[in-house]
């Protein structure tokens, strides 16, 4: 069982542990194992930081189905394939044999109130959970192993010292209007409420496409990869699939709107071995689709777009136009919100 300042039993609180020399949870190899969904953008970004920082072979994995979920409180939650081969890279839980997620949370906390949620970040010596929030191991999982890795990934940050306000300024708004803005309009009952939550993801994504376009690219802030372009791709790469007709976030799309992010999306899925070794679209667009039977009752899953990712990458980011939705509400909620950057 966790220590309470890690997580407060009984309650719905996450775990809140930290990787490091001087912690209860120091560095070691194949000590931790992490359970996520190919399909969740927010493990996505847990796995990506692994995979960028070395630590595939140090932390290994479990990797859930993608659906089914349960009922609409998330009841029995995600499941584990009873055998390797039955869904295409889900595994078997591989510590202990669980049918589903929340007998590994219950494992620590047997009267756990939260969400079963994906990534989970497991101690095999203390038998308990370290974290599950997904902003928090973006940032513990960059530092935490450095004393065990070799130089180069060692040194590998996302957070730059020089770059931190500007990213933290940005992951506040993209967080609220981009990264969960499509949650809130694919998910609204009302179509007051939707109306009001898919203006803000378009808003943000046509800050997103001038900001790339002013620095240059290749990247979101010029040069140099961030957290900001980890935490852009794990939402960008899903907007197309099924955030478009799924969410019915279809004021625009990426690849034909936003020339200048679909340029980002394409070089880094393309040229970056991360992002494409970590990147499913089957996983994807059947949770998405199978997984939310009150805004897909019938559980099908669309053919298109095709392809799910185009290709071709323009390294020279100054010959792109940039582009963007100009629907007059979109405009209007851009210049109040984002009328500089």
């Amino acid at each position: 069982m966790s220590s309470p300042e890690i997580h407060k039993p009984g309650t719905s609180d996450g775990w809140h542990g930290q990787i490091g020399s001087n912690s209860q949870f120091p560095p070691e190899s194949e000590r931790y194992h992490m359970y996520i969904g190919l399909f969740c953008p927010f493990a996505h970004r847990a796995n990506l930081v692994r995979h960028l920082k070395g630590l595939t072979e140090i932390v290994d994995l479990s990797i859930v189905k993608p659906f089914p979920k349960g009922d609409e409180r998330g009841w029995p939650g995600w499941q584990f394939p009873e055998t390797a081969d039955e869904y295409p890279k889900s595994t078997v839980d591989k510590l202990f044999g669980s049918r589903y997620l929340h007998e590994v949370y219950f494992r620590d906390d047997k009267d756990y109130q939260g969400r079963y949620s994906v990534p989970l970040l497991w101690d095999r010596r203390s038998q308990s959970a370290v974290n599950n929030e997904s902003a928090e191991l973006l940032r513990n999982l960059q530092t935490g192993f450095n004393d065990i890795l070799d130089s180069s990934h060692a040194s590998l940050t996302l957070y730059p010292a020089p770059l931190r306000s500007r990213i933290d300024e940005i992951s506040e708004w993209m967080q609220r209007d981009l990264n969960t803005g499509v949650y809130k309009a694919g998910f609204a009952e009302s179509q007051e409420v939707y109306d009001k939550n898919v203006i803000p993801v378009f808003g943000a994504l046509n800050k997103l496409e001038k900001i790339i376009f002013e620095n240059g690219g290749p990247y979101v802030l010029g040069k140099e990869m961030t957290e900001l372009d980890i935490r852009l791709y794990a939402t960008a790469i899903r907007f197309d699939v099924v955030y478009v007709q799924h969410f019915k976030c279809n004021l625009g799309m990426i690849r034909h709107d936003y020339p200048v992010i679909h340029n980002w999306l394409k070089n880094l899925y393309w040229n970056h071995e991360s992002f494409c070794e970590t990147t499913d679209f089957k996983h994807i667009k059947e949770n998405y689709t199978k997984s939310h039977p009150a805004v897909n009752p019938k559980a099908i899953t669309p053919k298109g777009p095709y392809p799910d990712i185009e290709q071709g990458v323009e390294s020279d980011f100054t010959k792109l136009r940039p582009g963007g939705v100009k629907s007059p509400e979109v405009v209007a909620w851009e210049t109040q919100n984002h009328s500089s950057f």
